[in-house]
C-alpha cells in the first residue's frame, strides 16, 4: 500500500495498531525526528530509549528495560543497518506489543535473510527523493502480512473511508482518518523505480566496494558497517589514530569534517543533537505540551548521562549523505577517496589544528 510519505505512514501504522492519547510508544533516542514525532501527531508519548554505540539501533535489552506503559514499539534501521529483530520480536510478544519498523533509511537491507521492512507487526519504507528507492518527491510503502491491518490503514489514509479498488467511492467515513493517500504519479513512478532497482543495486556495489575498500586502509577513519547500500556512509573518527585521547573525538572530527569539506566531500553531521533534548519534545507550550503533565508519564531525560552512546555518536562521527546512491556515483567516489587519503596524509596538521580548537559540541 502507498502512503503520501514517510511520516504520515507511521502515524498511519499506529493508529492501526490501536496507539491511543496517552499510550506510551518506544522509539530510539538517535533517528529523524518523525519517528518520535508520529506518536504526538496521535497524542502519544514518545519513550527514548539508549543504542547499541556499534549499530545506532535500540537492542532488546533497553527495549525490555523500558516497558511500564508502553503501548508499541517503533524500530528504526538506521542507515540501513537492521536492528536486533528476532530479540526485540521476542521482547514485544512477551508483553503483547507490536512491532512497528521505520525502515525509511532500509530498503534492500537484509536481517538473517529476511528483508527490513517485513518482520515485525508492521513497516514502512519512505519513497523520499533521497531514500535508496526514490519516488519523484514524497511517499511511502506499508507492508505486513496481517489483512486486518492492511484493511485499517487503508481508510485511515483516505478520510476514513471503506473502499477497495473497482469500487466507487461513496464519501462516508467510517472512522476519523487523514488525507494521506498518494499521487497517482507517485506510486507509478515508484514501479518504475522498482523494475531498475536490481540492476541500480549492482552498480552500486561496484562503484561503492573500491571506495570503502580504500577507506579501510585509512586508520583514523572506520566505516560503521560498511554494508553496500548503505542509506547513509558513516564514519567515525578515531582520536587515538592521531596520537590524541578521546577528548578530543569532538575536535578531531570537526577537523577533519571541515578539511573533506575542503576537497570536495560533503561530510555533514547526522543529526547534531539526541532527539530527546531536541526542543519540540521538551516544549512547554503548544499542541504536544499537555503529554509531558499527564498524571503517569515519566519524565523524559535528556542529557549525556541518560544517553552516552547516542551523545558520544553524534560526537565523533560524520556522514557523506546520499551521493553514493547514484548508480554513476563511481567516479564521484573516487575522488572522495582521494579527498579522505589527502587528510590522512596530512594528519599532523589536523592534530596540532584539534588541539588548539576552541570547541563546540554540535548540541550547544
Amino acid at each position: 500500500m502507498v502512503v503520501s510519505n514517510g511520516t504520515a505512514t507511521l502515524s498511519l501504522t499506529l493508529a492501526a495498531v490501536g496507539i491511543e492519547p496517552g499510550d506510551e510508544v518506544i522509539v530510539p533516542a538517535l533517528s529523524f525526528v518523525a519517528t518520535a514525532a508520529a506518536p504526538m501527531h496521535l497524542l502519544a508519548v514518545p519513550v527514548f530509549v539508549a543504542i547499541d554505540p556499534d549499530t545506532f539501533n535500540m537492542t532488546p535489552a533497553v527495549v525490555e528495560a523500558a516497558m511500564a506503559r508502553v503501548r508499541a514499539i517503533v524500530v528504526v534501521h538506521l542507515h540501513g543497518l537492521p536492528a536486533d529483530m528476532d530479540e526485540i520480536n521476542a521482547v514485544a510478544r512477551r508483553h503483547g506489543l507490536p512491532v512497528v519498523e521505520d525502515a525509511a533509511q532500509a530498503h534492500n537491507a537484509h536481517y538473517r535473510g529476511r528483508p527490513a521492512g517485513a518482520i515485525g507487526t508492521i513497516g514502512t519504507l519512505s519513497l523520499n527523493v533521497s531514500k535508496n528507492l526514490a519516488t519523484c518527491g514524497e511517499g511511502c510503502l506499508v507492508t505486513t502480512d496481517d489483512e486486518g491491518l492492511a484493511r485499517r490503514v487503508a481508510p485511515l489514509r483516505q478520510f476514513g473511508e471503506l473502499s477497495g479498488t473497482g469500487t466507487p467511492r461513496t464519501y462516508i467515513p467510517h472512522m476519523l482518518g487523514w488525507n494521506n493517500k498518494p499521487h497517482a504519479i507517485q506510486p507509478a513512478f515508484t514501479r518504475s523505480q522498482l523494475r531498475r532497482f536490481p540492476a541500480d543495486l549492482l552498480r552500486r556495489e561496484r562503484n561503492i566496494r573500491p571506495f570503502l575498500d580504500r577507506i579501510a586502509d585509512l586508520p583514523g577513519f572506520l566505516a560503521t558497517h560498511p554494508l553496500l547500500d548503505q542509506h547513509i556512509l558513516r564514519f567515525r573518527g578515531d582520536p587515538a589514530a592521531f596520537g590524541l585521547d578521546d577528548r578530543y573525538m569532538g575536535p578531531v572530527r570537526a577537523e577533519v569534517q571541515r578539511a573533506l569539506r575542503a576537497e570536495g566531500v560533503p561530510a555533514t553531521p547526522y543529526q547534531s543533537m539526541p532527539l530527546p533534548t531536541q526542543h519540540m519534545f521538551r516544549a512547554a507550550h503548544g499542541f504536544d505540551a499537555w503529554l509531558w503533565r499527564l498524571a503517569g508519564t515519566r519524565t523524559q531525560p535528556g542529557g549525556p548521562d541518560a544517553f552516552p552512546a547516542v551523545f558520544r555518536v553524534i560526537e565523533d562521527s560524520f556522514a557523506t549523505q546520499e551521493a553514493h546512491l547514484h548508480p554513476d556515483a563511481g567516479p564521484l567516489l573516487a575522488h572522495y577517496a582521494s579527498a579522505f587519503e589527502k587528510v590522512w596524509q596530512n594528519r599532523d596538521d589536523l592534530t596540532r589544528l584539534a588541539t588548539a580548537l576552541t570547541y563546540t559540541p554540535p548540541w550547544e
